[in-house]
Parts: C-alpha cells; sequence; structure tokens
C-alpha cells in the first residue's frame, strides 16, 4: 500500500502492512499457519539470512520469510499497524506482555548494570525487577512520581553503580493509582547518565493509556511497552505483549526475541490486526464512560477518593503534566470505599454488568481489588506506601451502554 502519508493512522488500521495482491487479492490478510518458508534457490535463502542477522533495512527484513519464529506475514502487519500509530520506526509484538518486558531488559541490561525504575510498577514487571534480575547481577533503584529531577538524579548518583546506569524503567500513569511522571524529564536524565560509548534506554509501560492517549515517544521515550492484552487487543480473548521504538532498538529486541522464541503467533497477530481496526472507536467510547463514572463516584457518599487521570484541576499538581502529556482522562478509574476489605467486597460482589476480573482496556467493565488480587506480590510495605489499601478498588471501564454502568454501580454501592 502507497500514500500512507497522506492518511492519519486511525485511517491506515484497515489496510497498512497488507498487500492484497500478494495473497489472491484477499481485503483481509489470511493467517500463515506455517513453520517454515520455501526459498525459491539457494542464493536466495542465503541472502534472506544475511538480511535477518545483518544490517538489512525493515523492509528488507520483514520480506525476507525463513521460519516463523524469525518472522512471519501475521507479525509484520501488526508490526506495522502499532508503528503508525506509536509514531515509531517499527514495533516487535510477543505472545505476552511480560515476554515483550523481560525481552526487551534481557537486551538491554547486563551483569553489573543498575536499572532506575518508577514506583509503583506492574507487578510482574517489579518482581522481575526485583527478584529475577539481582540473580543476573543486575540491580535497581526505585523513585517515586513525586520525585524531582535534581531528587532522581542524586538518588543515582549515591549509588555505587551509578556510573553503569544503562536502563530507565517507567510506567505511567501508575497502575492502579493513576500517579502521573515527566517523561520528558525522565529522557533528560537519561541523557545525563549517557555516554558516547552507552546510551541509557528510557523506556515506558504504555499499557494504562494505549497507543491512543500518551505518545510516550514524543516526549524523549526510547521504547514504549504494551500489554497488548489489554486495549491494543480489546477483547479479553488473547495474551501479548508489545514494544516500539526507533529501528536500531527494536532490531536488537527482535534478535533477542528469536532467541528466547516468544513471538506473537500467527493467529494472535492476526487477531492483533483485527483488533487495532477498531481500537479508537473502542477506546473513545471507554474514555467517555469512565468521565461520568468517575463523577458519581467523586459525588457518592460511600467512596473515599477517586483516582482518575481526568479529574486533575487546573492549579492543581500534575495539571501541566496532564495537559502536555496526554489527550485524555482514560478508561482507568481506582477508587477507596468508605470503610475496608469488607466493603470493598460487598461492592464487588454485588456487581451485576461489570465483571470481577483482574486484567484491562477490554470491551467489558472490569472490577478488581489491587490489595489481594493484581499488587499482592508486593509487600505490604510497598503497598502502603503508594496507598493500595484493603479499600481501593481497580475499574476498567469497557464499552457498554453509560446508563447501564451508572445504574450497576449505583446499586452496587448502596451494599457497601
Amino acid at each position: 500500500m502507497s500514500h500512507h502519508d497522506d492518511f492519519s493512522a486511525e485511517s491506515l488500521m484497515m489496510s497498512a502492512g497488507h498487500d492484497p495482491a500478494l495473497v489472491r487479492n484477499s481485503i483481509k490478510n489470511p493467517i500463515f499457519q506455517t513453520s517454515t518458508f520455501v526459498f525459491d534457490t539457494a542464493e536466495e535463502g542465503k541472502a534472506f539470512f544475511e538480511k535477518v542477522y545483518g544490517d538489512g533495512n525493515t523492509e528488507e527484513k520483514n520480506n525476507s520469510l525463513i521460519y516463523t519464529r524469525l518472522n512471519h506475514p501475521n507479525l509484520t502487519t501488526v508490526e506495522k499497524r502499532l508503528a503508525l500509530l506509536d509514531g515509531a520506526d517499527d514495533s516487535a509484538f510477543f505472545e505476552s506482555g511480560m515476554a515483550a518486558i523481560t525481552t526487551t531488559l534481557l537486551e538491554f541490561c547486563k551483569a553489573g548494570d543498575l536499572i532506575l525504575m518508577s514506583f509503583p510498577l506492574y507487578g510482574g514487571s517489579d518482581s522481575f525487577i526485583k527478584k529475577t534480575l539481582p540473580g543476573f547481577d543486575i540491580e535497581h533503584i526505585a523513585f517515586t512520581p513525586e520525585m524531582t529531577k535534581e531528587e532522581i538524579l542524586e538518588l543515582v548518583n549515591t549509588h555505587p553503580r551509578a556510573n553503569r546506569l544503562a536502563y530507565i524503567y517507567v510506567e505511567t500513569p501508575a497502575n492502579p493509582t493513576n500517579s502521573l511522571i515527566d517523561i520528558e524529564m525522565l529522557s533528560e536524565v537519561a541523557d545525563n547518565f549517557s555516554t558516547t560509548e552507552k546510551k541509557v534506554i528510557l523506556s515506558v509501560d504504555n499499557t494504562y493509556m494505549g497507543p491512543l492517549w500518551q505518545k510516550p515517544l514524543q516526549h524523549g521515550a526510547d521504547l514504549v511497552l504494551y500489554s497488548a492484552t489489554k486495549y491494543i487487543g480489546g477483547h479479553s480473548d488473547i495474551i501479548a505483549g508489545a514494544c516500539s521504538g526507533k529501528s536500531d532498538l527494536i532490531y536488537r529486541i527482535k534478535g533477542m526475541r528469536s532467541k528466547l522464541g516468544c513471538m506473537a503467533s500467527p493467529w494472535t497477530s492476526w487477531l492483533l490486526s483485527r483488533s487495532l481496526e477498531t481500537l479508537t472507536l473502542r477506546m473513545e467510547k471507554q474514555a467517555s464512560n469512565a468521565a461520568t463514572l468517575a463523577k458519581l463516584l467523586e459525588e457518592h457518599p460511600k467512596v473515599d477518593k477517586v483516582y482518575y487521570v481526568g479529574a486533575i484541576q487546573p492549579g492543581e499538581p500534575y495539571h501541566e503534566l496532564y495537559q502536555k502529556q496526554y489527550s485524555s482522562g482514560g478508561a482507568m478509574l481506582a477508587f477507596d470505599v468508605v470503610g475496608g476489605e469488607a466493603e470493598a467486597f460487598r461492592f464487588l460482589n454485588a456487581l451485576q454488568l461489570a465483571c470481577l476480573a483482574v486484567s484491562l482496556g477490554s470491551t467489558e467493565t472490569l472490577a478488581s481489588h489491587p490489595f489481594t488480587m493484581s499488587a499482592s506480590n508486593m509487600s505490604l510495605e510497598d503497598r502502603a506506601a503508594v496507598g493500595i489499601t484493603p479499600a481501593m478498588i481497580r475499574i476498567s471501564t469497557g464499552i457498554e451502554k453509560l446508563g447501564d454502568l451508572v445504574k450497576d454501580f449505583t446499586q452496587a454501592l448502596e451494599k457497601v
């Protein structure tokens, strides 16, 4: 397909990365359920291997079909689409969000290195950095959203491995507290510790905002990570992960992905391409539903506190950052009920339309209890430090009819 520069990424989700002429004019890419690809000649086989493992450009690599662990047509289609949405050179898809996160960390961090991480982080990332990577002699230090650039620089400088800082890992808005972190400020921190020999990589987990409401690469991030299970997949029916960024970095990540063997399968990739076609529609509806639910919760006597990016008012500490970095308040909410675990459980058990389940970004509204569920692998001190209490409930807003969600939440709150 040509003329990509003339149209928006949103419109190109239907066609990008797919040439009907290559597949008997099928308007949709078929599922390439194959493990290996035939070479026309031995010379072509040799050339393809040179391109995949050598310095060929992205297009050449994508067209050098050899073996499905390295590459396949469904993978290159979905990677082209996400790269367009993120404003990236290229992207890489994986069989889970954790595969995207762990592959990327293992590619850029070596024994003796230091990682600077934001806190709180999604439990899976938190535990990989704190419990798994020390076994590879990779250490970490954590900063909180409240810290200034100067405090973060000092935090790194006072660490014995300050000169080995390799990677900055940020998740914003944070899960589940929705606290915001300035990506541009952290890109300055990364530059501060980068040398001509070694660039410090800044990656942003953008799962909470999806590729629509926050564009980390525009604010100086090198890599954007996703659990593609969430908004990108969007239907609670696939597990997948993704990373997008500059082509030289994605090339390295794809090399590590081939070694670890965790690429997204043809079927997963095909479903993801299909999901990206409706991403904007789904996310806009989820965000407008969330804005109304947040208002309802704000005003409800049985709700103590609401955590919602869209509620940040002019004059409040993070408003300027919200204006600069986000195009929407998003569709993730959390709130504290008046009371504790018993009251939170009464609300969760009373829901009739919303589903009691972990995960987020799906067509159905999901409610969960971070303290005993998604954050339960964090230490009690860590949970207390970021305000994840037994009274907190996390909501991922779906695409249901707004009036029905309001009715459901209202009746469930009465039971608290």
